[in-house]
């Protein structure tokens, strides 16, 4: 279980009394894949919120747990501990009858677009299905997913081709698309641009910001690429192992990373002056990522720390306020002073 001292961000994001979706202690452990395998924990008791409004950008190494806890918030999978509130009602243990209408405010990006869309159905349908669902008219539902394939900046009168008939950017809009259908508050986005070329990157990335703009969409904006994130994002939360070990408002953690982990993934991160490119000391942290299934004792990142001591290795760190007067939380014994 990780404890967190709750604070409120400051400058860069203006949170209310109630966060649109608050997150606590959330956990999520599968069987092992054979009989007497150990279990793995992919999610183990993070905690964090998103306010009306914002990005927070969720990243960290391939299997970490990040997609994982998407698909948890939206309730595609049934977190093993923990709660997930949304605008102050815990939904946690709703039933599939008693979500019906929070689906409404709840869509989810997948991250391979094509492999996201029915092959089989038309755009049209595509968009049209989250409407019906929720008891709108088939013509109601059309005249709706017309007006979104312009919103996303599709040509409109392509809404009766397939899936196959589009770029992987085009198809990525047509996820969106549907993801906006039912008039969404909040948008868990998983890799959303990580399939795609990286010129086409940047055009989802911007139609993302326009939307978030003209219809005050809050973002979970899940990814491992730190520099579409610094792009988008208004907080970032690192994750390590299943853990949150670092989160804060954006421009501090990119600044001054205060984790040992974080450090190590800004300093992979390409700089635009090759100079300074030059200059710079690059972090190579020693092996892989350990095992979910067999996580080592006290802090999960010790075998791999350049930094790790005694206490590492036996008592795991509580994610705690990294400085007096800085809302920024950091999991490690021994963080990077401000």
């Amino acid at each position: 279980m990780t404890t967190t001292t709750t604070a409120t961000s400051d400058a860069a994001t203006s949170t209310t009394s109630t966060p649109l979706l608050s997150v606590r202690d959330l956990t999520m452990t599968f069987p092992g894949r054979r009989a007497r395998s150990a279990p793995v924990r992919a999610v183990d008791g993070i905690d964090f919120e998103v306010a009306a409004g914002e990005t927070l950008g969720l990243v960290g190494e391939s299997g970490c747990g990040k997609s994982t806890t998407g698909r948890m918030i939206v309730r595609l999978l049934e977190p093993t501990a923990g709660s997930v509130s949304y605008d102050g009602r815990d939904i946690t243990h709703l039933s599939q009858r008693e979500l019906k209408p929070l689906r409404r405010d709840l869509q989810m990006v997948f991250q391979d677009p094509h492999s996201s869309l029915n092959p089989r159905q038309t755009v049209a349908r595509i968009i049209s299905d989250p409407l019906m669902v929720q008891g709108s008219s088939a013509a109601e539902a059309r005249k709706r997913a017309v007006e979104l394939m312009d919103l996303v900046g599709l040509i409109p009168e392509h809404i009766d081709r397939y899936p196959h008939e589009f770029s992987g950017g085009q198809a990525q809009r047509i996820g969106i698309a549907r993801s906006l259908a039912t008039s969404p508050r909040l948008v868990v986005a998983d890799e959303p641009v990580s399939a795609l070329d990286v010129s086409v990157q940047a055009q989802i990335v911007n139609l993302m910001e326009r939307l978030q703009r003209e219809l005050g969409l809050a973002y979970l904006f899940i990814a491992h690429d730190l520099s579409v994130v610094k792009r988008v994002c208004d907080r970032v939360a690192v994750m390590y192992l299943g853990r949150i070990v670092e989160i804060g408002v954006k421009e501090r953690v990119y600044a001054a990373p205060a984790h040992p982990y974080t450090r190590a993934l800004l300093s992979a991160v390409p700089l635009p002056d090759p100079a300074a490119e030059r200059a710079r000391e690059r972090i190579t942290l020693l092996g892989d990522p350990p095992s979910p299934a067999a996580p080592p004792p006290g802090c999960t990142f010790h075998p791999r720390c350049p930094k790790a001591q005694e206490i590492c290795r036996t008592e795991a760190p509580l994610l705690r306020i990294a400085s007096p007067g800085e809302a920024r939380q950091v999991a490690c014994h021994f963080p990077e002073a401000a």
